[in-house]
């Protein structure tokens, strides 16, 4: 399933076509040996408080979020081969691609809305 990922704060999408990772095995992987990510995808990790961009090839933007989807931390243009610090009070992250959060005045403090999509590509009803 895909989701919408729109900032509540300011009203501003930040994917239309995001993925969620909550498995072990898909949180592992993420973004792992990708070699792009356009504007409008993303990986929504659950649960996860650290990430690391090992493997990966492409700078990107990530936002820590607590379990009401409030952005407690967020490190623009994370390079690969790096590891963030642990954010305790982060439930969840977000990582989109480089100059996303830039891109739409996204700030800390900002509460993120996760709408599903259908897999026909019409959104769903809230979950």
């Amino acid at each position: 399933m895909r989701w919408k990922v729109t900032n509540g704060t300011r009203g501003k999408v930040l994917a239309d076509r995001a993925e969620r990772a909550t498995s072990f095995g898909d949180r592992f992987m993420g973004l792992m040996g990708r070699r792009s990510l356009a504007f409008g995808e993303g990986m929504h990790i659950v649960p996860c408080n650290s990430i690391h961009t090992f493997f990966m090839r492409i700078p990107i933007d990530v936002a820590f979020l607590d379990p009401d989807g409030l952005i407690v931390k967020q490190i623009p243009a994370m390079p690969p081969w790096r590891v963030s610090s642990v954010y305790f009070k982060a439930h969840s992250v977000l990582e989109l691609p480089a100059g996303t959060l830039a891109g739409s005045e996204t700030r800390e403090g900002d509460r993120l809305l996760f709408e599903p999509l259908e897999q026909a590509g019409r959104q769903g009803a809230p979950g």
